[in-house]
């Protein structure tokens, strides 16, 4: 009972530890710094280096079963990158399309623009409020838009996907002013002419500049490609009053305004309360895209943490099933030591050297092959809108950091027990075994 009892309480500490050692990445500071300490100043750590050194040079012998771990943590470790970096670069590029200088009215409950709907009289007032940056001309810095969702053949599959179709208004430029034209020219005021995003151009067919495409019911020409950085590049632009005439809409879905600081937006949504005309809600456009990354992001993580999770029991039982088998081809070589004296916690810190150096190995192979492989990789999912949206696998040194904080966590519980199994067994058993 007091050696079942003793286990219990071993394995609770060893998963606090491991708890802590992925919660923050200071606590893996915390451990290995008093460690390096003990090995390089206590007897007992130089006699566990020696061991450990014994260990690593019979690797050559053992290399097909100290692959198993390297592999198996290297995989665990590739997938959580990846995954993690495709909710990372997902939720820049959506974010990156907010400001906190420019305001976003949609109609008051909305929650997104497709959602969302005025009459033209309330775009009119919205543009009259303090608060907004005025052009050379007097005129607001606002653009009042629509919003479909129409389908474009994807390049990669040929089959029809849904791309965010957004009517703008010609101060689009001033507000937004990190779009900028690198193809072609800019639309027309009231003509059937559009830009796409090179995200857009990337991902579907049929867009390239000259060309003709039918969305709405009507042709609509491609004048010149647009970049800006964030989501916007995943979308086609027109002139908002030729796709309200296309579309049949006498209404706008969302207006956009440049304030003339961040400060103002207390001064703006009290005007827009105080209005009884005036039905909306008003938020910044960088709490709007957060909002609008925050429900998928959220889903690709928690996807990557359970997937990352079953691999890593998978590779805990290899590591685990290495070193007992490493361990009892070491029984008679062990038990010799401590015969000589060396006592158990050099033989436990031997071994957890060996599976943690073996760990990193795998963590540092698996986190340099998703930077590798994903790092800049183009792709495409649905964004709040119900449309695709075009963004960038970003591979962090954040997250490869992670990687191989979950790559020594699976090497550390993959050789604790195995150390344990090793330092119990007594010495006359393991002197007679072949």
């Amino acid at each position: 009972m007091k050696s079942f009892l003793a286990n219990i309480g071993i394995g609770i500490l060893v998963f606090l530890i491991i708890g802590a050692w992925l919660a923050a990445p200071i606590s893996l500071v915390a451990f290995v710094v008093p460690f390096a300490l003990w090995l390089a100043a206590a007897r007992r750590g130089r006699q566990a280096l020696l061991i450990a050194w014994t260990g690593l040079s019979t690797l050559p012998q053992r290399l097909g079963a100290s692959s198993v771990i390297v592999v198996g943590i290297a995989g665990v470790v590739g997938v959580l990158v990846a995954l993690l970096a495709m909710a990372g670069g997902f939720a820049t590029t959506v974010r990156q399309a907010g400001a906190d200088d420019a305001v976003i009215v949609l109609r008051s409950g909305a929650d997104s623009e497709l959602s969302s709907g005025f009459d033209r009289d309330t775009a009119t007032l919205l543009r009259q409020l303090p608060g907004i940056v005025r052009d050379a001309l007097g005129r607001p810095v606002a653009s009042s838009e629509i919003v479909l969702v129409s389908n474009v053949p994807k390049k990669s599959t040929g089959t029809d996907a849904n791309v965010e179709f957004r009517g703008v208004s010609p101060e689009v430029w001033t507000l937004r002013p990190n779009v900028r034209v690198k193809e072609g020219r800019p639309f027309e005021p009231g003509r059937n002419e559009i830009i796409v995003g090179k995200g857009a151009l990337a991902q579907f067919t049929g867009l390239e500049p000259g060309s003709i495409v039918l969305l709405s019911n009507q042709s609509w020409k491609v004048v010149g490609v647009f970049e800006s950085g964030d989501a916007h590049e995943s979308e086609l632009w027109a002139d908002v009053e030729s796709l309200a005439a296309a579309s049949r809409r006498n209404a706008f879905q969302s207006v956009t305004l440049r304030l003339r600081e961040p400060a103002a937006l207390a001064d703006f949504q009290a005007a827009a309360a105080a209005d009884p005309r005036l039905k909306v809600d008003v938020q910044t456009t960088r709490e709007y895209y957060n909002k609008q990354s925050e429900q998928l992001t959220q889903i690709i993580r928690i996807l990557g943490l359970g997937v990352a999770v079953i691999m890593a029991v998978g590779a805990v039982f290899g590591a685990l099933n290495t070193m007992y088998s490493a361990v009892a081809a070491r029984a008679r070589e062990i038990a010799t030591l401590r015969a000589l004296g060396f006592t158990s916690p050099p033989v436990i810190a031997a071994l957890l050297i060996e599976t943690l150096l073996l760990a990193l190995v795998g963590g540092l192979l698996g986190a340099c092959v998703a930077w590798a492989v994903f790092h800049g990789y183009t792709a495409s999912t649905l964004g709040g809108n119900f449309s695709q949206v075009v963004f960038q696998f970003q591979v962090s040194p954040a997250l490869m950091l992670l990687g191989l904080q979950w790559a020594l966590a699976i090497g550390f519980l993959g050789g604790l027990f195995p150390a344990l199994y090793a330092a119990r067994l007594p010495v006359t058993v393991a002197l007679r075994e072949l």
